[in-house]
């Protein structure tokens, strides 16, 4: 058998068992960003390193919702310089200031994605976020983090701090698929599995907010004729400066 179906066939193995374990945890998480909808909130997103590309897939996104604000600085991402994100990830008081810049209140809930959930800002962003008073979902590797210290003073790990936590199931180290003949392993799978999650928990907030009787505003693919119209009037309405 090829490889890269190999590998694919690993990834649905780890997907079918979050099908059966995640269930619960995703209808929790659902309900609590249906209620801060509801309540005129906003539904927060962060993640630092890859984990980041799971929040941007939620942020303006053709089916996603307009409530969705994402906090993506992009020092904390991979495209300037090597690791640099993974030093400044380390770094405290950093995400203190993230959630004042980006107003987050008490009605607010907040995904925070860290496959380890142990480095210091997503660490501080939960405690900071519960301070506030908002909720806080927390996307991890609870095999990872499980078996680790956290980097943050307190001691405490992401998924401590949550008021509701998504398992990825990723492996410790992420990279865990096998070919023989090399010792590293490869084919990490916490991205893959975090983005079906997420898109996940967006349809079932999508679906609780339709049976509340609200019409949530749902973005149309700009490259479906007649869509910009569409799109621009969700921009003004939730993106709008100081929005």
């Amino acid at each position: 058998m090829a490889i890269a179906k190999q590998y694919l066939q690993y990834v649905a193995g780890i997907l079918e068992k979050t099908i059966e374990t995640q269930e619960d945890a995703l209808e929790r998480a659902a309900e609590l960003v249906c209620q801060s909808c509801l309540a005129g909130g906003r539904f927060y997103v962060f993640g630092s390193g890859h984990s980041h590309m799971i929040a941007e897939e939620l942020y303006i996104r053709a089916g996603g919702l307009a409530y969705v604000k994402a906090i993506l600085p992009p020092e904390l991402m991979l495209h300037e310089m090597p690791n640099k994100s993974t030093w400044l990830e380390r770094l405290s008081g950093y995400a203190e200031a993230m959630l004042k810049l980006h107003k987050v209140e008490e009605k607010d809930t907040i995904l925070i994605v860290s496959n380890s959930g142990r480095n210091i800002v997503p660490v501080e962003m939960a405690l900071e976020a519960g301070k506030i008073g908002a909720k806080v979902i927390a996307l991890t590797s609870m095999e990872h983090s499980t078996q680790t210290a956290s980097r943050h003073a307190s001691g405490k790990k992401l998924y401590e701090l949550a008021d509701v936590v998504l398992d990825n199931g990723a492996k410790k180290g992420d990279a865990s698929f096998r070919i023989e003949g090399l010792d590293t392993p490869t084919g990490p799978t916490s991205d893959a599995i975090g983005i079906a999650m997420a898109q996940a928990l967006i349809a079932s907030v999508i679906d609780r907010l339709v049976q509340n009787g609200h019409r949530p505003p749902v973005f149309q693919s700009s490259n479906v004729d007649g869509a910009d119209a569409y799109n621009d009037a969700l921009f003004d309405t939730y993106y709008g400066y100081w929005k």
